[in-house]
């Protein structure tokens, strides 16, 4: 054992010292590993950044998994009377201890800006919408239970609307009136968070609580105008479970609506009661299998001209020492240490350049400029740099110098003693 690990380092030490006087002839070889190194490592690393940042952007819009909507409708064209339905949804996330449950309610608010009265388009959500969307706040920060409990609505508004006020201090409380029409006053709304948008989004939004505007629209009907963005005012009713237990919990949830809604002599009444999935997760075990094929992909054509490019350099350089090879033959060295000694010199240089392009890669991905330019300000959660990308690359830098090193080293093993001399 301890003479094969001496002969290891007497190896490695001499294909050091070997890259070294011939480092000229190898420099661009070893640039060329390098830089299919780090293209490996960045796609590989990028792909689950690409990925976190496609997950959060699903979530954001349809919910994590597992997100049950329900939703009811009647076939008789007659309204489904809300305080059922809101008692109905308040019932069954206590009667199976449903933590996160909101109702979504798509609406627009009358806000006045220096530029004019603008309808902006208003989500009234439940508090624990926050949390099922991943909604990311840039300043301030979520509803809470004193926002809930304020007599004055609070509201979370985005970049562009914030931007619109002239971007105040949260600190300060700025409020708007909303449903200010004909020079009547509004009611006034308290600011307490602000949240990015999208390179795509051009238009002001906001959030509030449900029961804000359930009380605003009371007291105010005018307050609400019709939504232009064809939400029409309906509720919907989301509750983020465990996926393990969504198929049973939507039969059950299902099953409880119907019967809440059913008219006294025990028929339906012609409503039919939908329960649903909208998260992305309900496509398959793995959504994202596409991504990672074509990343995988892109990372083997890259690691395999990497060393199409190395082998060439190889061959040249051992036929190149061919007069060196002999001399040390004859000198005593067998035919595997001369195999060794040749392939060691390949991997020792590719584990080198490797490393330089797993720390440049490391470099360009978690450069800040690189996650907004993937997350466009929208993801909150990005992964730190993957060990399994910068381990695939010092992999793939000792297989392809071990793959590069193998031709040359059979090369030299076959060369004749007396040949070589004469070369």
């Amino acid at each position: 054992m301890r003479r094969a690990f001496t002969s290891l380092v007497g190896a490695v030490i001499e294909a050091w010292q070997e890259l070294r006087v011939h480092r000229t002839r190898v420099l661009l070889s070893l640039i060329g590993v390098a830089v299919a190194v780090c293209s490996l490592t960045t796609v590989v690393a990028l792909g689950g950044i690409v990925q976190q940042a496609n997950q959060e952007l699903s979530e954001r819009q349809s919910g994590r998994p597992a997100s049950l909507f329900v939703s009811a409708y009647s076939n008789q064209g007659t309204a489904i009377d809300s305080a059922t339905m809101d008692a109905t949804w308040a019932e069954t996330l206590a009667r199976y201890d449903i933590t996160y449950g909101s109702r979504v309610m798509q609406t627009a608010q009358a806000v006045p800006f220096t530029t004019g009265v603008v309808d902006v388009q208003t989500q009234a959500v439940d508090q624990p919408y926050g949390e099922m969307h991943r909604v990311r706040l840039t300043e301030g920060q979520w509803f809470t239970d004193e926002d809930a409990a304020g007599l004055a609505p609070s509201l979370i508004v985005n970049q562009i609307f914030w931007e619109s006020l002239g971007s105040p201090e949260l600190r300060t409380h700025p409020t708007v009136e909303l449903g200010a029409q004909g020079g009547r006053p509004g009611t006034t709304a308290v600011i307490v968070g602000v949240y990015p948008v999208g390179s795509y989004e051009t238009e002001s939004a906001m959030f509030m609580l449900a029961d804000q505007l359930s009380a605003m629209t009371a007291a105010r009907p005018s307050a609400v105008v019709q939504d232009p963005y064809g939400g029409g005012g309906s509720t919907q009713y989301e509750m983020w479970v465990p996926p393990a237990i969504s198929d049973q919990l939507m039969e059950v949830v299902k099953r409880d609506f119907s019967s809440a809604l059913a008219t006294p002599g025990g028929g339906t009444g012609g409503i039919q009661v939908d329960v649903y999935r909208q998260d992305y997760a309900q496509y398959g075990d793995d959504p994202f299998l596409v991504t990672k094929l074509v990343v995988g992909g892109i990372a083997v054509l890259v690691l395999l001209l990497g060393a199409l490019g190395l082998v060439n350099i190889a061959l040249v350089t051992v036929k190149q020492r061919v007069r060196e090879i002999g001399i040390r033959r004859s000198f005593g060295a067998t035919a595997g240490r001369v195999f060794f000694a040749v392939m060691m010199e390949s991997v020792v240089a590719t584990i080198a350049a490797g490393a330089v392009g797993v720390i440049a890669a490391v470099l360009l991905v978690q450069n800040p400029w690189t996650k907004d330019l993937i997350g466009q300000g929208l993801v909150s959660d990005f992964p730190p740099f993957p060990a399994e990308a910068a381990l695939l690359g010092l992999v793939a830098a000792t297989a392809v110098g071990a793959l590069a090193g193998l031709l040359p080293a059979l090369v030299a093993v076959r060369v004749k003693v007396i040949d070589a001399i004469r070369y």
